[in-house]
């Protein structure tokens, strides 16, 4: 086709015992976003590998402007103009925005030293930040840039290359609402100029945002493709996990409880001068909406005993409870499964055994020696009840896809006896499938009468999930809706500090 910019041919890709790709094609058209979608494990990264030139095909064929490779390698890549925004930016934050966009590729001053020309890169990033709409300067350092800003400079290396086609990874996964706003209107803004976006995302709203076509990847097969028109979740889902789902989410199948856990005038670290209160009922999931930075992961980690509790008081079905640290919080029954399950809820290079275990290590001990064959069959047990993926109980954790990982972090609670769960945002970076599995456990918890507190930045999984919906606005809770309340408009007007209006009640 004439507008065709790139065109993937047949491509398959093996490694001993596995084929990670078979048979796969797709085009790419200039100027256009084309939304790459699949679960975890469906052999989207190793088809941009291939495509950036990381990895080679074991098969098929790269068509660039018409021109076949057999395959690339990372220069012949750039060269063609392919770009990546990986998800886990790779910035230098020691150095500025300029010196971060020519790495590598450094303009250098004539002269004996030919040192380094930090004004002409500078003069080189300048006109590419403006086209981005940037509020930062070249000669800004990247330490003192947000996460927005410094996506903004991997966006900038990739224009600073004349990229022809960028391919961004999960780009909001960090981002908050408003940013996520803007980095859609920059896509935009890239495609007007002739710029094609592949857009890889779990986050299907933003996919039916910006994407012009959507190719669906499955168990390394290309299994489908929708147009523009025919773009909707119910049809993303239906290809990325080969069946209809008539919902994602499992409504409650009994009443909450009496009792739970009570937090009252609660001040934090991060609102000193402000106070939540929040009540979470046994078989009950609360869900915890706002924006980001509006204190619910500040109000979590202090219940958890992370941060200090300046002011307040936390109830155990009625009964003051004093939490100073962490292992005050597990011996009551309060367990935090944290946001960034790689840094806070595992230790990526120990086994599932270890990390299953590592809270309750003394339940495992035998004359202060840990005993391997009780860790064991805890952590088999576990693995067998939440359906983890992995060869054995010795595989390492950082082996695993994200929504094993995080039922390691929740097979390290379930193992013991909670009684107060708070899941802060358990479904960030895991695929559709492995979405419906947590909601599953999550709900599997609440018929067993533990409370549940889930944070979530996520407007449909907040809705869809929760019971009773709580919203915090600048360190206090703005609001609480009912089930006939919830709407994202309620949420949202909560979230940034309005009453809800008189008339509203009714979703």
């Amino acid at each position: 086709m004439a507008d065709t910019l790139l065109e993937l041919a047949g491509i398959t890709k093996t490694y001993p015992g596995v084929i990670a790709l078979d048979n796969v094609s797709l085009r790419v058209m200039r100027g256009e976003v084309l939304g790459l979608i699949g679960e975890n494990g469906a052999g989207k990264s190793t088809l941009m590998k291939i495509l950036g030139g990381v990895a080679a095909p074991s098969a098929g064929t790269i068509r660039i402007d018409g021109h076949d490779h057999a395959a690339l390698n990372v220069n012949a890549a750039t060269r063609a103009g392919i770009a990546f925004v990986h998800q886990e930016l790779n910035l230098f934050e020691n150095l500025d925005v300029a010196a971060n966009v020519f790495i590598g590729r450094e303009k250098l001053a004539m002269g004996p030293l030919m040192l380094v020309n930090n004004a002409a890169m500078r003069a080189r990033v300048a006109p590419l930040l403006a086209r981005l709409g940037a509020d930062f300067a070249p000669d800004t350092p990247v330490e003192m840039l947000s996460i927005a800003q410094r996506q903004m400079v991997e966006i900038a290396k990739a224009l600073s290359i004349d990229a022809r086609v960028i391919i961004m990874d999960e780009p909001t996964s960090s981002l908050t609402l408003s940013e996520t706003e803007r980095l859609l209107q920059i896509i935009a803004d890239l495609k007007a100029s002739g710029v094609s976006v592949i857009y890889i995302s779990h986050r299907l709203g933003e996919i039916m945002t910006c994407a012009d076509r959507v190719v669906v990847l499955r168990d390394g097969r290309m299994v489908g493709e929708l147009g523009r028109d025919a773009l909707s979740h119910a049809a993303m889902i239906r290809l990325m996990i080969g069946r209809d789902l008539k919902s994602l989410y499992i409504p409650p199948r009994q009443p909450p409880q009496p009792g739970g856990c009570d937090m009252a005038d609660i001040r934090t670290t991060a609102f000193p001068d402000r106070t939540a209160s929040l009540s979470v009922r046994h078989g009950e999931i609360l869900g915890l909406a706002g924006l980001v930075g509006s204190g619910r992961t500040s109000l979590a980690r202090t219940v958890f005993g992370i941060d200090p509790l300046l002011a307040g008081e936390i109830r155990l079905d009625g009964k003051p409870v004093a939490i100073g640290n962490p292992r005050e919080a597990i011996r009551q029954g309060i367990y935090l499964v944290p946001e960034d399950r790689k840094r806070a809820g595992l230790i990526l290079e120990m086994p599932i055994r270890e990390n299953v275990t590592l809270a309750n290590l003394p339940h495992h001990a035998r004359a202060l020696l840990i005993d391997r064959k009780s860790e064991a069959r805890t952590a088999r047990a576990q693995a067998a009840s939440l359906s983890i993926k992995a060869p054995n109980v010795e595989t390492q954790a950082i082996t695993l896809s994200g929504g094993n990982q995080q039922k390691v972090v929740l097979a390290k609670w379930l193992s013991m006896q909670p009684r107060v769960v708070i899941f802060d945002e358990p479904t960030r970076g895991i695929d559709v499938g492995a979405k419906t599995e947590i909601y599953a456990l999550m709900r599997g918890l609440a018929d067993r009468g533990v409370a549940i507190v889930m944070i979530s930045s996520d407007m449909e999984e907040v809705i869809g999930v929760s019971d009773r919906i709580a919203v915090m606005h600048e360190g206090r809770v703005s609001g609480l809706l009912e089930r006939d309340q919830f709407s994202e408009y309620n949420v949202m007007r909560l979230a940034i500090g309005q009453a809800l209006e008189a008339a509203e009640g009714t979703a």
